[in-house]
């Protein structure tokens, strides 16, 4: 059986402004390493499935900039989607294509375009194993992470029953919950929802046609016209789509230093800090100043005596906020002036 990769690399995303636009959005940023995130992502594939056989998902807008940084994908593997359907559309659209080309015994591995991972080694061998499981047992594997920390801010996946060394049957998914929960979730033994999904795209496709009807008409109708098929979907995650509603979701751990880089506070935990936990990238000076977050392009930045600031300066426009304040900056965007807030146009 052939494998696939599936990157989701579509959203405009907001949480990453001023340095994120229309544009350049969060995985067009380099935001860990000194290449973009979805350079980073694909390149972490490249050990198990070849460029050939990696599939692309984003906005129209964003084919031409996402072509040029991975001169390696053929061009028809860009799957541009012409408007939001939401995951469950999204990856029933690329499982039907992969079945067009390969069959419905091939498996496909999606993964996000937009997230951190220490340890590529460990991720390639989590992702191999549950291409395995998948291949086995016709099931729908997730990788649930194990958790680090007690976050609010990550869906969790309870583990069930086993299928077998390993593996277990999904009891049931927990969206984000709050920190108490969150709390008591981790000491029982749940994992983080990381989003990464593994499947023979018949299994996939079947479960889609059985369980999804925002999904299952236009798939039947539209499985050769993806505009008329994205027109036509109700928008739905793939998670509440399908995963919910299947009897054959199982789920791996995984420990590979995942994190999915959601907030300019989460820049702390993926990027070197010195010795008083501030992140900084540019001229930046941080005189007895702790826990800061510092993205400093075309001017120096000095910090003296504040903590736990994240201070952004981009191309002339500068924003200060706290690093609890920057996982909401969705509102502070949509409170700005047009011309402020779309630094595009």
């Amino acid at each position: 059986m052939s494998r696939w990769a599936v990157v989701l690399a579509g959203g405009i995303g907001s949480r990453f402004w001023p340095l994120s636009t229309p544009s350049r959005p969060k995985q067009l940023l380099p935001l860990v390493t000194n290449e973009p995130l979805l350079a980073d992502s694909v390149a972490r594939l490249a050990a198990i499935v070849p460029p050939e056989r990696v599939l692309i998902l984003t906005n129209e807008t964003l084919v031409p900039a996402i072509a040029r940084l991975l001169p390696d994908i053929p061009r028809e593997n860009f799957v541009a989607e012409p408007r939001a359907g939401g995951t469950a559309a999204a990856l029933t659209w690329a499982a039907q294509e992969i079945a067009r080309r390969d069959g419905p015994d091939a498996v496909m591995m999606s993964v996000h375009a937009d997230w951190s991972v220490a340890d590529a080694a460990g991720f390639q061998q989590a992702l191999t194993r549950a291409a395995g499981v998948a291949e086995r047992h016709s099931v729908l594997v997730t990788v649930g992470v194990i958790p680090t920390r007690p976050d609010p801010g990550f869906g969790y996946i309870q583990p069930g029953q086993p299928l077998e060394d390993g593996v277990r049957r999904v009891a049931r998914f927990v969206e984000k919950p709050d920190r108490a929960r969150a709390i008591e979730m981790c000491r029982d033994g749940y994992l983080w929802n990381s989003g990464i999904f593994v499947w023979r795209v018949g299994d996939f496709l079947d479960d889609v046609r059985r369980l999804t009807p925002e999904i299952a008409p236009a798939l039947h109708a539209h499985a050769q016209d993806i505009r008329a098929f994205f027109a036509t979907v109700n928008p739905v995650s793939v998670d509440v789509g399908v995963l919910e509603r299947s009897n054959r979701v199982v789920v791996i751990p995984g420990d590979f230093g995942w994190d999915d880089v959601g907030t300019w506070g989460a820049i702390k935990r993926v990027r070197a800090v010195d010795a008083a936990g501030n992140a900084a990238q540019g001229r930046v000076y941080a005189v007895d100043s702790r826990e800061n977050v510092v993205h400093a392009a075309g001017a120096t930045v000095v910090l003296y005596g504040v903590s736990n600031l994240v201070v952004v300066v981009e191309d002339g426009m500068v924003l200060v906020t706290t690093v609890d304040r920057s996982s909401d900056l969705k509102t502070l965007v949509d409170a700005l002036p047009r011309g402020v807030r779309e630094r595009d146009s």
